[in-house]
């Protein structure tokens, strides 16, 4: 399988390319990080060693600024240690330096530096860098004050070797961090994906035979698919089954008619009156069983479809086809009204009951349709006729509540088949009006 139709590789290829780079974006922002506060530590540190150094300083004979007394910080007294320590006039003349310098240090130019003012800079010395802190401030002698700019100098490979050892822990927690993570997202995409995968090993069972249906429990992001899988399996089955019972029924039921053609050959008196019997038959035979082969419930995978508009069109024919006899019919539809069935299913259903409504109306005809309790669809035809005769019966394929009005016993039964396929309820009662009423339920899909 192509890594661009697996949605496992895709996420992992994703999780392996974001992942290294939030690692190197978040080490390299968290190194410069600290760069920056270890310098500023460094930087502090310096001061308060030239504060401690002001707090030692007096001038000398020569009017001179020097240090007397211990250093607070040894590394001063340890020749070649990395930290320095002098103090310059304002012409940048060096008057006294610590005993770490030994001819090391930089000049200071003391003139650009105000009383009070601190200067951090980092200056080459040498074959290093150094980091430098200087100070100035105005000595009072009697004579007005003198200017002097105290400074400390450290060698910057002592910070280096700092963030040096921060930056190697930081990378290898780091990527023990991105290996941790990946393997745990992996872990993940493992356990996420598992619904899928169970998916896929039944539709494989279902491939072999080995089940009839998706029937594990899944999360509600592929519910919806398994469901219309499900329906769609089913009506594929009811379909295949509504296949093979009309051409077993057509098989039987042909034969009768067939003989008795066959035998009336022997007849030939009343063969004419035999073959016209007997076509007359067969036809209603084949017009039923491609009817109920035709029809097939779409249910959820149909897309909700307006009801009002398809059952005023089928007013509109059936008031036509019946205007001579001057028929009323009535609509109650509320106009948003939507169900999900096809538009063939709706007009075979309402279609063969509104026409045999305004086959036996006397004069009016009223249908409706609403939503019921648990979003049922509810369908209701009445007429002003006679009403029905024979009951459930009629449900049956060529039964007819009346030889006198034309038909052929069809379209009840095949409402019935219709109305079975959506697990609904087909009841035939009596009219307010006196005469039929035919009320069809389907379930929500």
């Amino acid at each position: 399988m192509g890594w661009g139709r697996s949605i496992r590789v895709r996420l992992i290829l994703g999780a392996a390319i974001l992942l290294p780079a939030f690692i190197v974006a978040a080490g390299l922002a968290l190194q410069r990080a600290n760069a920056q506060s270890m310098q500023a530590a460094h930087y502090s540190r310096m001061q308060g060693i030239v504060y401690l150094l002001l707090a030692r300083a007096e001038l000398d004979a020569d009017g001179g600024l020097a240090v007397i007394g211990e250093f607070e910080e040894p590394r001063l007294s340890v020749p070649g240690s990395g930290l320095y320590a002098a103090i310059h006039d304002a012409r940048g003349t060096e008057v006294w330096r610590s005993p770490s310098a030994l001819g090391a240090g930089a000049s200071i130019d003391a003139a650009r530096l105000a009383p009070g003012q601190w200067k951090l800079s980092e200056q080459p010395i040498g074959n290093g860098r150094y980091l430098t802190v200087a100070y100035a401030v105005r000595w009072a002698d009697g004579k007005g004050g003198a200017l002097f700019v105290l400074s400390v100098q450290q060698d910057r490979s002592l910070l280096d070797r700092e963030q040096g050892v921060f930056n190697r822990t930081l990378w290898i927690w780091l990527v023990v961090a991105a290996v941790a993570l990946l393997l745990a997202q992996l872990a993940f995409l493992h356990w996420s994906l598992s619904p899928l995968r169970r998916v896929a090993q039944e539709i494989r069972r279902i491939e072999q035979g080995q089940q009839e249906a998706v029937s594990g429990s899944y999360p509600s992001e592929i519910a919806g698919l398994t469901g219309n899988l499900n329906a769609l399996l089913q009506h594929e089955r009811a379909r295949q089954g509504r296949h093979r019972e009309a051409l077993s029924f057509l098989a039987h039921s042909l034969k009768t008619p067939l003989a008795v053609m066959r035998n009336a050959l022997a007849e030939p008196q009343h063969l004419p009156q035999t073959v016209t019997e007997q076509v007359a038959r067969m036809d209603n035979i084949v017009q039923y069983q491609l009817a109920r082969a035709m029809a097939g419930r779409s249910g959820p995978l149909a897309p909700p479809l307006p009801i009002a508009p398809v059952l005023g069109r089928i007013k509109d024919a059936l008031a036509k086809v019946h205007a001579a006899r001057n028929l009323t019919f009535e609509l109650d539809c509320e106009p948003d009204l939507h169900w999900r069935i096809s538009e063939d299913e709706l007009f075979e259903m309402m279609g063969n009951v509104m026409e045999n409504a305004a086959k036996w109306a006397h004069s009016q005809v009223n249908v409706s349709a609403r939503l019921g309790e648990g979003g049922r669809l509810l369908l209701r035809v009445d007429d002003d006729g006679p009403g029905f005769r024979g009951g459930d019966a009629l449900l049956q394929l060529h039964v007819r509540g009346d030889e006198r009005v034309p038909g052929h016993g069809v379209g009840l039964a095949v409402v019935h088949e219709l109305v079975s396929d959506f697990r609904g309820h087909l009841g035939l009662t009596r009219s307010p009006q006196g005469g039929a009423r035919v009320d069809i339920e389907l379930p929500a899909s």
